[in-house]
């Protein structure tokens, strides 16, 4: 299906692997010029060369911190005006209230909580003087299938969910289009790692984490192209009527009403 995104410009941010990656290798696809933002330019610059070989748009790279004051206000500035903001950078730590101490939990929420914010509040202000653009926030089953053993991920995500629904309320009166994709449980480094600590306690091998996923929806892992599909329809004219609204993609995992032990971290 042609989603309508031929020559749209579109910037990515945690672009280079899991999510973030599919996502902008799912929007070359389908024409989009881009902007890819994270922390490792090598691996930045080795997707911007497969992807312009593959579907000749034109792709530049933008290695930074998102977590530090004044990068989002210049990473705006630098990609100039564009047709869609993508925001997925993060890596929220899991454990409880008691386990994750307030540095590693600021740390996080600096990155995705913060890193959003002020990456929308920016990039918002060009689209509301074009009358014109998509901004969509990857966030997290978290906000919505509450964990014990994910407080700070949980609340962050919540809080995300909030910044998509009040500002997506209003945003269409002035052309712009704000909307959220909450994956659920998506074969990322960061959930096999979770998944290996688990089999490590459980199992007594790290090698058979996949053996923990035989209770999830269709009994494995999603895959990130099936997150990056929904996020470029979502960033699509073809979702034309979408604003203010999260679309949980997680195989029905949150109203399975199953969820993993408490981790000990």
């Amino acid at each position: 299906m042609d989603l309508g995104l031929k020559q749209q410009t579109a910037l990515v941010t945690g672009a280079s692997q899991g999510i973030g990656r599919a996502i902008a290798i799912a929007l070359a696809r389908e024409g989009c010029h881009l902007h890819l933002a994270a922390r490792n330019p090598e691996v930045l610059a080795a997707l911007a060369q497969e992807l312009t070989q593959a579907h000749g748009v034109t792709v530049h790279t933008h290695a930074l911190d998102l977590s530090q004051p004044g990068v989002a206000d210049q990473l705006a500035a630098d990609c100039g005006p564009i047709d869609i903001l993508v925001n997925n950078a993060g890596n929220t730590p899991r454990g409880t209230l008691f386990e994750v101490d307030e540095a590693t939990w600021r740390q996080g929420w600096e990155l995705k909580i913060f890193g959003y914010i002020n990456l929308t509040r920016a990039v918002y202000r060009e689209m509301f003087k074009r009358q014109r653009g998509v901004i969509v926030n990857v966030i997290g089953i978290g906000a919505e299938k509450l964990e014990y053993a994910y407080a700070a991920g949980s609340m962050g995500n919540a809080a995300l969910v909030a910044l998509t629904k009040t500002l997506g309320s209003v945003s269409l009166d002035h052309g712009v289009r704000i909307l959220g994709v909450s994956p659920g449980w998506v074969e990322t480094e960061k959930a096999k790692r979770t998944l290996k600590r688990r089999a490590t306690q459980e199992l007594g091998d790290e090698n058979r984490w996949r053996e923990l996923t035989a209770h999830f929806p269709r009994g494995h892992l999603i895959q990130p192209d099936e997150i990056a599909d929904v996020v470029a329809f979502a960033c699509s004219p073809k979702a034309s009527a979408i604003s203010g609204h999260v679309i949980t993609v997680d195989a029905g995992f949150a109203a399975r009403g199953y969820a993993p032990p408490v981790i000990k971290l």
